[in-house]
């Protein structure tokens, strides 16, 4: 099934085109990352997905929902935690708590308190005196608790210690997702989420410029390490000189065409995003 259908997605403001034909499909059971520089459109194409934002064109269907016409129904189908506190200070966590299960339908209280009780949490505080890595926490509990379909996570670790980084990842990982459900996730620390995903989505300009499942870049991207003073074969996306040597990322090259020239390897997320995006700007990044 599949759970993101989007076809040329455009919106602009003023003279910026934030989304300039941008395409993304999720499918059922799918951890899908979104990567893109700043401004280059990964925030307003969330914000059209969770029905914030109009688009201008193009064709988008989350959920087999329209986001903005059929908002109320996606909601109940969808979860979203974004880099900034989102829940009421001024609540207690036991008056949010109920709050929730009075608004939401498919809410369990009982398996939001069970999250809880796995954390440092007291019901009797109020939302404004958690530091930022329990406000996340008390977030990941009502998302389980809510048992969405999709969960789109913006930025959901930024700011956060290393330790809380890692609980949340666990959590989303052993807690919330499994062969009926999909994730959404942008974020700044590629190299931290990159085993988790299934499929990975650079977007720059507002367009995606590569659409790609992880277990695929193996067979179609390699990195050749050379001497540093070595001429490279062809026509490689990016070069660049590190400690090791001269590290060159090609796309379609087979490995017999590169191995005399010096050691290959599968560039990892980081190396693979500086590579295609610096291909797509026009020159090598």
């Amino acid at each position: 099934m599949t759970v993101i259908q989007a076809r040329g997605l455009k919106k602009s403001f003023k003279d910026v085109n934030a989304l300039d034909g941008f395409d993304l499909q999720v499918e059922r059971g799918r951890i899908v990352g979104l990567i893109g520089p700043n401004g280059s459109g990964k925030t307003t194409a969330l914000k059209a997905m969770l029905g914030l934002s109009e688009l201008e064109g193009g064709e988008l269907s989350v959920l087999g929902h329209h986001p903005m016409s059929a908002r109320a129904q996606l909601m109940e189908k969808v979860a979203y935690i974004a880099d900034t506190g989102t829940l009421p200070k001024w609540m207690k966590v036991n008056d949010l708590l109920n709050y929730v299960a009075a608004v939401h339908p498919n809410f369990d209280r009982s398996v939001a308190l069970a999250q809880l009780q796995r954390t440092e949490i007291s019901l009797n505080k109020k939302v404004r005196v958690l530091s930022k890595g329990m406000h996340v926490q008390l977030h990941l509990a009502i998302v389980l608790a809510i048992g969405a379909d999709l969960l789109v996570l913006d930025e959901p670790t930024l700011g956060l210690d290393i330790l809380y980084r890692q609980q949340f990842y666990d959590g989303v990982l052993n807690d919330y997702y499994n062969a009926q459900r999909s994730i959404l996730i942008t974020t700044h620390e590629v190299r931290e989420i990159e085993h988790i995903l299934t499929d990975v989505v650079f977007i720059h300009k507002g367009r995606a410029c590569l659409s790609l499942a992880t277990d695929q870049i193996a067979s179609e991207f390699i990195k050749l390490t050379s001497p540093e003073h070595a001429s490279v074969p062809g026509q490689p996306l990016h070069s660049r000189p590190t400690l090791a040597g001269r590290e060159s990322i090609y796309r379609g090259v087979p490995r017999d065409d590169l191995a005399k020239f010096g050691d290959l390897s599968t560039p990892n997320l980081a190396e693979l995003f500086v590579a295609v995006v610096g291909a797509d700007s026009g020159g090598q990044a």
